[in-house]
């Protein structure tokens, strides 16, 4: 497949254009390859040398990430940075990322995915990012412990509760990533457990205090979901073969 036909389906469906983000995220093609062709895609979370590079390895001409190329921020081609633009350019591979327009994809997006892994339908969104609408609702029963062991087994990384809030959770809200820091936001929309993947160290404290149960489920591990399922999605349409690279950094 054409590359800028893909990448413009892409930017069509994750509606790049009309959801604001940081400005270290450049959502949308990062960098192009030689051939302006899509043959095998790799699906991982963040655009780092040794992922470069595994998606190098596994025949990849295009690697899809959460966190891209320029996400610490305006560099010198020097050094690790100048080895993945020539790693990438050497072997073809282009680099296409999305973070808040895949995070809040009702479908594709992680806290809707990892929803459904968790084995919920999201009834709707409980937050506002960026002017944009996003984060998972719940609205079940279950016992906290269970949705413990559920999101342990769904993410396959150790989980850390804060077990602030009730011991039978109703409204369950999931925003994936480093979103702890907005617990109190997160309490004032009437949500009894908060899954996130981390945050800062104060977070722990003041869910005890507000009454909210905070579930750590890991960065990296909660933000799998998306490229996943965003990969899996262009090989039903579009017939393009996919694979995974895990590479995660336990945080």
């Amino acid at each position: 497949m054409n590359l800028a036909d893909l990448v413009s389906h892409l930017d069509t469906e994750l509606r790049i254009a009309e959801i604001a983000d940081y400005s270290n995220a450049l959502n949308g093609l990062q960098l192009e390859n030689r051939t302006g062709k899509v043959t095998k895609i790799v699906a991982a979370v963040d655009a780092t040398l040794p992922v470069m590079k595994k998606a190098i390895a596994a025949g990849a001409d295009l690697l899809i990430v959460h966190h891209g190329l320029f996400w610490t921020g305006l560099q010198t081609w020097t050094g690790p940075v100048f080895q993945k633009i020539k790693v990438a350019l050497d072997a073809g591979l282009a680099v296409y990322s999305s973070h808040l327009p895949l995070d809040f994809h009702p479908t594709l997006g992680n806290d809707a995915v990892l929803a459904r892994a968790l084995g919920f339908e999201p009834s709707g969104n409980f937050m506002k990012t960026k002017g944009s609408e996003n984060g998972a609702k719940i609205e079940t029963e279950i016992d906290r412990d269970e949705l413990v062991q559920r999101l342990a087994t769904a993410t396959g990384a150790r989980v850390h509760l804060c077990p602030g809030g009730p011991t039978t959770c109703r409204k369950i809200g999931i925003m994936t990533g480093g979103a702890g820091s907005e617990v109190a936001t997160v309490a004032k929309a009437g949500i009894d457990t908060f899954i996130t993947g981390e945050g800062p160290h104060w977070s722990y404290t003041l869910a005890e205090e507000i009454g909210v149960n905070l579930i750590y489920g890991g960065h990296y591990a909660t933000e799998t979901f998306g490229v996943k399922a965003l990969s899996a999605y262009i090989e039903t349409k579009f017939g393009i073969p996919w694979e995974f690279v895990d590479h995660p950094t336990g945080l």
